[in-house]
């Protein structure tokens, strides 16, 4: 991998972290409000090295491994430092199968949002999907189906990891809905300090899962995808405890970061199939996508400052 590709795949790889974290981000920085300035500093510091290297470093190894049991954990991490054709072999002929379950956890996790969750109606059609949500459930299913359909006819392990991707879609977001359902509770004055702090950890880590999945379609090197994200978290801990009232101002910044994983999401399913594409592809699709948002947002902004 080139340089250039590398960089850019990095850079890619911590603005979709950044976007992909808004809401983590407000939720911590509202609970962090309620706490004793100590616990503050210990979430901000112990909470940002389990997020960076047990969820952001742990789980995209663990994904990898995964889907390539013939390596070794270490083998699976230093891939893209090998000069082995049979290691660079073995993850290759096994991302299809992770290409496809993280796709379709990503384009169900699209139209989730399009579908059911509350949102400022960044384009036309959006409010009209919002309306039909009981639809979401219909769609997803019909999509999962002619997923499979045409994975089958490749590969029936490619059918199994785009069952597994619809799974995991579900698991997460059943954790993450009692999590966000907990933020009353962590609001109010009847728990502690530490028990704030460990719900804020589970938050994060199935908030984290998005940015992960979404990762693959950058590339499939875990150590870009740690630093790439690691970066990125970092940056999320620091919008937390200093712009986050500014951030709430950019309204649109969630549609942009849902557009871009639709648009990530349908890479890598057609990356699964054996359609190349090449890696620059997603972090200039996730620039433009979000840069467009973004504008939106500044100008949606400055409209209603203007006229306060």
């Amino acid at each position: 991998m080139e340089i250039f590709t590398i960089i850019l795949t990095i850079i890619g790889l911590c603005v979709f972290e950044i976007i992909c974290s808004i809401d983590n981000a407000i939720i911590n920085a509202e609970v962090l409000s309620t706490m004793q300035p100590k616990y503050r500093r210990w979430f901000l510091l112990w909470g940002m090295l389990f997020a960076v290297f047990l969820v952001r470093g742990l789980l995209p190894l663990l994904l990898v491994w995964g889907s390539t049991p013939e390596l070794t954990p270490w083998e699976a991490f230093t891939a893209m430092f090998s000069d082995n054709p049979e290691i660079t072999d073995a993850i290759k002929t096994s991302s299809p199968v992770l290409l496809a379950g993280g796709g379709t956890f990503l384009i169900f996790l699209f139209f989730h949002w399009l579908f059911l969750e509350e949102k400022h109606f960044g384009i036309k059609g959006e409010r009209y999907f919002f309306s039909k949500g009981v639809w979401f459930y219909a769609v997803v299913s019909i999509l999962l189906m002619i997923i499979v359909w045409f994975a089958i006819g490749k590969d029936a392990m490619m059918a199994f990891g785009a069952v597994v991707g619809s799974t995991a879609f579900f698991i997460v977001h059943g954790f993450r809905q009692n999590a966000e359902l907990q933020e009353q509770k962590l609001m109010g004055g009847d728990m502690s300090d530490i028990s704030k702090i460990l719900y804020l950890e589970v938050i994060d880590a199935t908030f984290s899962i998005d940015g992960v999945v979404g990762a693959f379609a950058f590339t499939m090197l875990v150590p870009l995808i740690l630093v790439g994200n690691a970066l990125g978290a970092i940056a999320v801990r620091q919008i937390t405890i200093s712009n986050i009232d500014r951030i709430k101002k950019y309204k649109y910044l969630k549609n942009g970061a849902m557009y871009s994983i639709l648009c990530l999401g349908i890479v890598m399913l057609i990356n699964s199939f054996g359609h190349h594409i090449p890696e620059y592809t997603s972090p200039l699709i996730t620039f433009a996508v979000i840069g467009l948002f973004f504008i939106k947002s500044v100008r949606e902004a400055d409209k209603e400052f203007s006229s306060a």
